[in-house]
């Protein structure tokens, strides 16, 4: 073999040896992953209040159908439709002509049978006493025609008077006003048109302040209130100390507080329920209208019992499986455990009452889509976060939101 053979021999050889070594080394070891960063909180320790929450509608307290007493043609509606009125504020006038000339008959047979009385007793006083002055001037059957015809008269005057009172008041029924303070509903009929005595619906009054607000309390929660009444933790419903609060559409809070003034006799056998009453004040406001309107939807928060001190976490640090609440916190190796625990009432702030968690415990509060049972964590270590501010409960979940997902 000449030399250079020899020497194309010898490359290939010291080739295939590197191919050989390199491919003894394997593939590169891959850096261990690092621990999740999740943000983890101390429970706030507080004193709150337990409740329940229901939906109910509003009433007014007094409401009345106007109708007119007297039947006659409309002639004057002198009120503004949807406006407020007073007690005894004009509100319709049925024609009076008819009902103020059967007022003036009356009074014509009142004085006419009057003057009857009158010629009656004058001619009964001149026989008795021509009869005492001359025995057997006049006869006993004359003198008792006489007595009779005084009695008679008498009879037909306190008729004619009784038969003017009703007059009278047929008369005023031709004025229909409003028998309390509220506000009025529109005209149901225009002028000129006939009313029926009795039958026909002129329009509507309620009354606007105080108002009504009924809801349905679950059987269960009944009998809780009813026990702790009985513990002396709330008072008698009767004595109209139970506080209650109420949130209108649009309200992400219970700026209205009323009292429960009324408590149903009876559960509602098809529902299970039983109908409660509350009682709110809806005063003018200073430019000049009122918040509440009978029939409004309304949500009603009843609190149970008195403060006490408790435990919470922001409301979205809870999870579930098969309706069993869980929450993760932080053993000593910052490793995630499952916790069960037991929830409570939510609080406006978003924070929410919880059982089962220790004061010094670490919950996770944030990321949770990356915590498994037992995972190693990297705490990051914050304030118990809330929603904060109702007027700016928007911008803090957006800035949650971000900071999750960062």
């Amino acid at each position: 073999m000449n030399s250079r053979w020899r020497s194309a021999l010898s490359c290939f050889c010291l080739t295939w040896s590197g191919a050989l070594i390199g491919c003894s080394h394997g593939p590169p070891q891959l850096a261990p992953a690092e621990p999740p960063a999740v943000p983890v909180s101390h429970p706030v320790d507080r004193v709150v209040t337990d409740y329940v929450d229901f939906t109910g509608r509003t009433d007014a307290v007094q409401a009345v159908d106007i109708r007119a007493r007297v039947t006659g043609y409309l002639v004057e509606m002198p009120f503004k439709e949807g406006a407020e009125v007073k007690k005894n504020d004009l509100l319709f006038v049925v024609d009076p002509r008819p009902y103020q000339a059967q007022l003036d008959q009356a009074e014509g047979q009142v004085n006419r049978f009057q003057a009857q009385l009158d010629l009656a007793k004058t001619t009964h006083a001149r026989y008795q006493g021509l009869a005492a002055s001359e025995s057997g001037a006049v006869s006993k059957q004359a003198l008792d025609q006489y007595q009779a015809q005084v009695t008679e008269a008498d009879a037909s005057l306190k008729a004619a008077k009784a038969s003017l009172e009703v007059y009278k008041l047929n008369l005023s029924f031709c004025k229909v006003t409003s028998p309390i303070d509220g506000q009025v509903s529109r005209y149901y009929l225009t002028l000129g048109n006939l009313v029926n005595q009795d039958q026909t619906l002129l329009t509507t009054v309620v009354s606007l302040d105080p108002v009504y607000a009924y809801f349905d309390v679950d059987e269960p929660t009944m009998l809780r209130i009813q026990q702790e009444i009985n513990e002396g933790k709330i008072q008698q419903p009767q004595e109209g100390l139970i506080p209650v609060l109420m949130g209108l559409q649009g309200e992400d809070s219970f700026p209205h507080q009323g009292d429960i003034n009324f408590v149903n006799n009876q559960v509602n056998p098809t529902t299970g329920s039983i109908s409660f009453r509350g009682v709110f004040p809806n005063p003018r406001s200073p430019k000049g209208t009122r918040l509440l309107k009978p029939g409004m939807f309304v949500r009603i928060r009843l609190p149970m019992g008195q403060p006490h001190p408790a435990l919470l976490v922001i409301d979205r640090a809870i999870a579930s499986d098969q309706g069993l609440k869980y929450v993760y916190v932080l053993d000593a190796e910052n490793k995630a455990q499952y916790r069960r625990i037991t929830t409570g009432a939510l609080q406006q702030d978003g924070l929410r009452v919880v059982e089962g968690l220790r004061p010094d415990d670490w919950v996770v509060v944030g990321g949770l889509q990356q915590v498994r049972p037992r995972i190693q964590i990297r705490p990051d270590k914050v304030p118990m976060p809330t929603l904060g501010p109702i007027q700016t409960r928007r911008q803090g979940d957006s800035q949650t939101r971000r900071q999750e997902n960062s």
